[in-house]
């Protein structure tokens, strides 16, 4: 069997960075928004503004949205898996439990995806360096939560299953997401339209279930954090998502969330003033052993360094 591949250049790199960024700072905006709304109507939204905000984009540069059956029926599926369900079950959950601890327990994505690709997918199976890999980073993250996890109170339990339900569904839809692809959906048309079909389903489903407007009006402060939410990490995210997602292959891509809780220490320290302690940043050393472990071309420099030694080593001692 052929394996594409997979691994990943400078400018992949540089955008899975900068998508960590924008998703580390989702956990941070939610954080803020779940104090006074409930999680379905932070996720509608959520999926409601960004929408606005990419279908605007997409009649500033005279372009229009596809009208297949089929493409909007593939809409609605990455809709379900990329958002309605992660979303929704990550919102519910940072209303029990930390931010922190909810960007850890997405961390383990990478390792739902290995094994999802490999069902799932002909050009993307097991390798060593992926396992040893996704080891390697899922032990930075564990190393960075330290004590925090075994001091939870067992009421936090369903909070903490919600969200690493959340890492399932994410690790289904970066699957599912390469058909967009094959079918030449541009990743601001597959963005665009995943967001605009969740839209459709979570925004009467918030209204009917949470009735935010029998609430009090949330104040400027949470208004900020949902428009950044929106805006920010979803729909610039979801840009970049899309992006990556054609160039990189799932598994590579959904790497990002092993960066996710150093991006939320590193928004805590320099936006917050919040101290970063050498466990987190060993833990960070850790997770970028893991992706160059992943992406595989370190391990293989160092072996034509080594074969490289060894011929010239052999040269000098034949002659």
């Amino acid at each position: 069997m052929k394996t594409i591949d997979r691994t990943m250049g400078p400018m992949e790199w540089a955008l899975l960075l900068t998508l960590s960024m924008l998703w580390g700072g989702s956990f941070f905006f939610v954080g803020v928004a779940v104090e006074e709304l409930g999680p379905l109507t932070i996720v509608a939204l959520r999926v409601g503004l960004a929408a606005l905000a990419l279908n605007a984009l997409i009649l500033l540069l005279g372009q229009r949205m596809p009208r297949d059956r089929g493409l909007w029926a593939a809409f609605f599926g990455m809709g379900l898996l990329n958002n309605m369900i992660p979303f929704s079950l990550i919102a519910w959950g940072q209303g029990h439990i930390a931010s922190g601890l909810a960007s850890i327990l997405n961390a383990t994505t990478p390792f739902f995806t290995i094994v999802v690709a490999h069902f799932l997918t002909r050009d993307e199976p097991f390798t060593p360096g992926r396992l040893a890999g996704v080891a390697i980073g899922f032990i930075g993250v564990a190393y960075m939560l330290g004590t925090e996890v075994h001091e939870g109170a067992p009421s936090h339990s369903w909070a903490q299953l919600a969200v690493l339900a959340g890492a399932l569904s994410y690790a289904f839809a970066g699957v599912f997401g390469r058909r967009f692809r094959a079918l030449g959906c541009s990743p601001l048309i597959a963005a665009c339209g995943q967001v605009t079909a969740s839209a459709l389903v979570l925004m009467p489903l918030a209204l009917a279930v949470e009735r935010f407007w029998q609430q009090p009006w949330p104040g400027l402060e949470t208004w900020s954090a949902v428009f950044g939410l929106a805006l920010f990490s979803t729909a610039l995210a979801y840009l970049l998502y899309f992006r990556l997602l054609a160039t990189a292959g799932a598994t590579n891509l959904l790497l990002v969330t092993f960066l996710i809780p150093a991006s939320a220490i590193l928004l805590g320290t320099f936006v917050l003033g919040e101290r970063l302690e050498w466990r987190h940043l060993t833990g960070m050393g850790l997770i970028g052993i893991g992706l160059a472990a992943i992406d595989g071309r370190p391990s293989m420099r160092l072996r034509k360094m080594a074969f490289a030694c060894w011929k010239a080593r052999r040269n000098r001692v034949s002659h």
